[in-house]
């Protein structure tokens, strides 16, 4: 008689506990959101402070300067909703700006990029109406890691080898705090960023200088951020500074202190889709959350219950689908304040019954948008052939940095459910250290997702003052039969909702657990347009682990799929949490060496 455990092999066990789990793309910030739990914050105070330790420990991922959309259950609201951090394009991003700049496209680094800083005020709004806390017990741990310094992991150092050459020649700034005794840091140097440090110190005792009521403190540390020294020193970079950026050419920044005074983050009703007995939660149209539903959609026109999760048809069918998914976000998707967007027809069954009779047993070569009377835009599609250049780890949403520092897809992600049952999934980015240059004041960099715009005016993402880019970050939320089950997401740009789904199908229709279905072979299409610049598309390209069977990727390739091979460990980089009862799982990805899950 053996005994042996006959589980399937998996890269770390499923956490299971029923005091709470938290997980995230960095071990330092796990380590902090559980600990907030378990000094007495919810989910919500535990997620803030994971987030502004994320900033700190995962500069090349995400930045104070950044933006993030955050999905909650809250148990004493008793329902789900979205918060919008995703910040809009300045009053002075007009089309006709950027054309006057010999722009064709908006650049995918340096000031011109730069939208409405939108992270610290979201934290703030979910501290001050959905925590416990007092800003001094989120806050304190990032100050103290910016301070004391924290261990550089590998793909940072790597990140700051790549932009080197611009850091010395043209963003001095930021070699100032990434150069330091001009030189690359080696990984696991003991790293500290001390004008960050100084910075959130300032907020923080400007805050206190309100007294001791906690919402008269965040409130103050707002107005020390939108209306105080933060904005006013970003208003004074932008208009002093030409700043080298990926179209080759200098320019400076359109962003100023009033329209960081401006912008509040709104909450907001997530966009739902019913998948048997789920309920799945996304942000709505001005981020790409809802071609996951879309995805959805069209699968359940099919039978995948047996599959196998690595098998051709399995990644046939998803594959196809994301492909048309992914050709109606390029022709619709936008800031539904600025255009009609048709969201319901898009996700209706008789819209995605047609659409679904275009997938056959052969992969589609051709990029085909759907069609709705009255709506959307002609999509021009900017073909590569070949490998795209620069794009690391087969373009698995790790930093991918080229001559001028253009990136794609550098992110974080975390989720947090407490002992209560409060939710919250949540999908920081943008203020990569490699996206602009260092502000000196702050010890930050503003962010680059206005290169998601198109500056051209018919479009539903057209440039504009005011307007939010669509977004790629994709935080996910389930219900299952009507009651909150699970919260994941990933790291990843244009991957995020293909791996998000490929999680979320092994997980219902192969029946594996949280951990088994991360640690499941993963792939992705490049099929249609990426969002970061340049913005191209290679029709007809799947990317697979080389994990995945050579069966399968036989059986694919003779069924029209251009297949290329990635590492065994190179497609995505998810985390998750769910529960049920009282029992609370978390797993966490073991790719690329981050990926972190703690419970109790």
């Amino acid at each position: 008689m053996s005994n042996i455990n006959p589980d399937p092999f998996t890269t770390r066990p499923e956490i299971e506990g029923t005091f709470g789990v938290v997980t995230s793309t960095h071990w330092i910030a796990t380590a902090i959101g559980m600990a907030t739990l378990e000094k007495g914050g919810n989910a919500f105070d535990a997620g803030v402070a994971t987030a502004f330790t994320l900033q700190v420990v995962e500069p090349h991922l995400n930045g104070p300067g950044g933006d993030v959309p955050i999905i909650v259950h809250d148990t004493k609201r008793g329902r789900t909703e979205v918060i919008c951090g995703q910040g809009p394009a300045p009053s002075g991003a007009t089309i006709a700006h950027y054309r006057s700049e010999g722009l064709e496209m908006v650049p995918g680094t340096g000031l011109l990029a730069a939208c409405v800083p939108g992270t610290f005020e979201s934290w703030m709004l979910l501290l001050r109406d959905y925590g416990t806390l007092r800003l001094r017990d989120v806050l304190e741990p990032a100050i103290a890691y910016a301070r004391d310094g924290y261990p550089l992991v590998e793909r940072a150092a790597a990140t700051i080898a790549t932009v080197e050459q611009l850091f010395r020649k043209h963003w001095s700034t930021s070699a100032a705090v990434y150069l330091p005794n001009n030189e690359v840091p080696k990984p696991g140097t003991l790293f500290t960023n001390k004008t960050l440090s100084e910075t959130y110190a300032r907020i923080l005792k400007e805050a206190e200088s309100a007294g001791s009521d906690r919402v008269a403190q965040i409130e103050r540390a707002r107005k020390a951020w939108s209306h105080g020294f933060v904005a006013e020193a970003i208003d004074k970079f932008c208009r002093t500074q030409e700043i080298m950026d990926v179209s080759g050419s200098p320019h400076r920044g359109v962003l100023r202190a009033d329209d960081m005074a401006r912008w509040q983050p709104s909450v907001e009703a997530p966009l739902t889709y019913d998948y048997g007995r789920y309920t799945v939660c996304k942000p709505g149209v001005w981020s790409q959350g809802p071609v996951m539903l879309q995805q959805l959609a069209l699968l359940k026109g099919f039978e995948l219950d047996g599959l196998d999760p690595a098998g051709p048809e399995f990644i046939h069918l998803q594959v196809e689908c994301a492909k048309l998914a992914f050709a109606d976000r390029e022709k619709f998707y936008g800031d539904p304040h600025f255009s009609e967007i048709p969201i319901a027809t898009l996700l209706s069954d008789a819209y995605n019954d047609a659409r679904r009779k275009l997938i056959s047993d052969r992969a589609s070569l051709d990029f085909v948008p759907g069609s709705v009377e009255g709506f959307g835009s002609i999509v021009k599609l900017r073909r590569q052939e070949g490998q795209r250049e620069a794009v690391g780890a087969m373009g698995a949403g790790e930093p991918t940095v080229g001559r001028f520092g253009e990136v794609s897809g550098d992110t974080v992600h975390f989720d947090i459910i407490d002992q209560a049952g409060n939710m919250i999934s949540a999908t920081p980015s943008g203020g990569w250290l490699q996206s602009s240059p260092v502000i000196p004041e702050l010890g930050f960099c503003l962010g680059s997702r206005a290169q998601m715009f198109w500056l051209e005016e018919n479009h539903p993402a057209a440039l504009a003052p005011g307007k939010r880019p669509r977004t790629t970050l994709s935080p996910t939320m389930a219900l299952r039969d009507g009651e909150p089950y699970l919260a994941w997401g990933s790291p990843g740009g244009d991957q995020q909702d293909q791996w998000n789904t490929q999680f979320f199908l092994r997980h219902v229709h192969a029946k594996l657990n949280l951990q088994e279905a991360i640690d499941a072979p993963a792939w992705h299409s490049e099929h249609f347009p990426i969002s970061f610049w340049p913005r191209t598309a290679r029709p007809g390209v799947l990317v697979v682990e080389n994990r995945v069977p050579k069966a399968t990727v036989d059986t694919l390739k003779s069924r029209g799929h251009i297949v290329e091979t990635g590492p065994d460990w190179s497609e995505g980089r998810l985390t998750a949490a769910s529960k049920v009862g009282r029992r609370r799982r978390a797993a966490a990805n073991p790719r690329g060496m981050q990926g972190y899950a703690a419970g109790r």
